[in-house]
């Protein structure tokens, strides 16, 4: 029979994330808990286990689907930033994705090119394995403590599939696990029923068109809202400049992408304040400037920034350089995110308590900056979803 460990019981969670690193190292297959379902998990160091594992699972490792792009392994990494490694840094929409989803229940299918992936230094059978015949690589950061205690120490990605053979109901709690793989597992860690209950959702990221292979614990509305482009106005408080840059924002993504292809997701667009109270209303001399203009901000309601922010949006834009200054000094890894609305790098000086004439010069500075923006934007900007399902991913 198989070792089994009950995590909720144990005096010392360290000696099972221990036990998991060396068993790992041994080359032998394993059986954890994630927040889906249990999976199985190896060594991408060692190919004898990532073999065995695909032999447990009982299916083909490219899986005859009408696009072939059916990997029934993954890697689990230990960040997005990891991720960036092993996969094609081509698509915004794929990066988009793994900074929003990870770590969390969603796996992305998405090119491998092996001349620029560090999947390369994979073992060849392993490359063979996780990398389906159509070039592409499912990739997952997990949100389980074990799971992420345990890549502290590992050398590598792990290798992981869904702990089920192939036409069987992925487990979700560890009897589950040994009444389908009994001694073939030798190690299974139970942590009881997962927190989900159910499979990971598993999303192909191509260019800037996406599918959903597999809907999990994820759905489908959520998936979109994953893959939508987001622009973020700052200014201090949120209530004079960055309202009104959101407005004429809006307006201008709307003319630039309007006769986009059917089902395109085009960009959202917020503003927030690095001072901000939230929930103040936009300045009066700035709810009248956009009424002139046709536009309505009457019902604005002043946001903080914060790390939220700094993780959904794409493209960043700020009224002045201390703005952004202030933003990249607590996050310096988004620097190529965030610029000033001014692409000279200057500053839109800021209108509050000025008169409206003040606040009309303001605006139409603003606008003339934006209107180069979004004559720069291409296709990139766009997240355009296939039709139909496939497939089932780990």
């Amino acid at each position: 029979m198989p070792t089994v460990i009950d995590l909720q019981r144990a005096e010392d969670p360290r000696d099972i994330v221990y036990l998991g690193v060396q068993s790992l190292a041994e080359g032998k297959v394993i059986a954890l808990p994630t927040e889906t379902v249990y999976g199985l998990a190896a060594s991408v160091l060692c190919a004898d286990a990532v073999q065995r594992m695909s032999q447990l699972k009982g299916k083909r490792d490219d899986a005859a689907t009408a696009t072939g792009t059916q990997c029934s392994l993954a890697i689990a990494v230990k960040s997005a930033d990891e991720a960036l490694d092993y996969m094609c840094h081509d698509s915004p929409l794929a990066i988009r994705f793994a900074r929003r989803c990870w770590p969390g229940p969603v796996t992305l299918v998405v090119p491998c090119d092996l001349k620029r992936s560090a999947v390369s230094c994979f073992p060849k059978t392993v490359r063979e394995l996780v990398v389906s015949q159509s070039g592409h690589i499912g990739v997952r950061v997990v949100a389980h403590r074990l799971f992420e205690q345990l890549q502290k120490y590992c050398a590598g990605p792990i290798v992981i599939c869904s702990a089920n053979r192939s036409g069987v109901r992925a487990a979700s709690t560890g009897v589950d696990v040994v009444e389908q793989f009994g001694d073939d597992v030798p190690l299974v860690v139970d942590d009881g029923p997962t927190r989900y209950g159910g499979p990971s959702t598993v999303v192909r990221a191509v260019g800037n068109q996406f599918k959903i292979i597999r809907e999990g614990v994820v759905e489908t509305a959520a998936i979109r809202q994953y893959a939508r482009p987001s622009i973020v106005l700052v200014c201090t408080g949120n209530t004079c400049r960055s309202p009104m840059a959101e407005a004429l924002l809006k307006k201008r993504i709307d003319e630039r992408f309007g006769n986009s292809p059917s089902g395109a997701i085009i960009p959202s667009v917020s503003s927030v304040g690095l001072a901000a109270m939230p929930g103040d209303q936009a300045a009066t001399q700035a709810i009248d400037v956009m009424r002139e203009r046709g536009l309505d901000i009457s019902g604005h309601e002043s946001q903080p920034f914060g790390e939220q922010t700094i993780r959904s949006a794409d493209l960043i834009l700020t009224m002045t350089r201390s703005h952004r200054n202030a933003i990249l000094q607590r996050w310096p890894n988004a620097q190529d995110r965030v610029f000033t609305v001014r692409r000279d790098g200057g500053d839109i000086s800021d209108p509050v308590g000025s008169p409206v004439q003040i606040y009309q010069a303001c605006a139409d500075q603003i606008d003339r900056e934006l209107a180069q923006w979004v004559e720069s934007m291409g296709p990139e900007w766009l997240a355009i979803p296939e039709s139909g399902e496939e497939g089932d991913k780990a």
